[in-house]
């Protein structure tokens, strides 16, 4: 059976991440899981700390995204699923960015956000494969397609 290299992209500042590699490890999953770096600071930091300070919030901003993409677009490309979660409390513009990515290289995209975000995401939405509400409900698209399991 295939290893599936999952994406979690998007919002750092729930527990979502975690409730899906817990429901796949329980479920027995073939799957690994890759993503962004969520600690904040350090992706806030990662350009400057790396290749030097800048005068300018602009510039600061511009060489942690640059610095991030590297990471963000390699573990895209690699994955065979992106999923993508939407929260309620900040813009996720990034998620919106990878959400676009992994669409444009054909990358199967699972969307996850609450019911309430519909209408705002109908485009993002509208490029994935599968729209959940839930990370549980995440786990069960992943059961269903690496093993062809429902659980019923």
């Amino acid at each position: 059976m295939q290893d599936w290299l999952i994406y979690l992209s998007g919002e750092i500042h729930t527990d979502w991440r975690e409730r899906i590699m817990d429901g796949a490890k329980e479920a027995g999953l073939p799957v690994r899981f890759a993503a962004p770096v969520t600690d904040h600071p350090a992706s806030d930091d990662c350009g400057v700390v790396t290749l030097g300070e800048e005068e300018k919030p602009f510039w600061k901003d511009h060489k942690g995204a640059q610095v991030n993409a590297i990471r963000t677009r390699t573990l895209i490309e690699k994955s065979d699923i992106v999923v993508v979660r939407f929260g309620d409390k900040y813009k996720q513009w990034n998620a919106a960015f990878d959400a676009g990515y992994a669409a444009a290289l054909g990358k199967p995209l699972i969307i996850n956000h609450a019911p309430d975000l519909t209408h705002p995401l109908k485009e993002v939405d509208g490029a994935a494969l599968a729209v959940a509400e839930t990370p549980e409900q995440v786990v069960e698209v992943l059961r269903y397609v690496t093993t062809g399991v429902l659980k019923r």
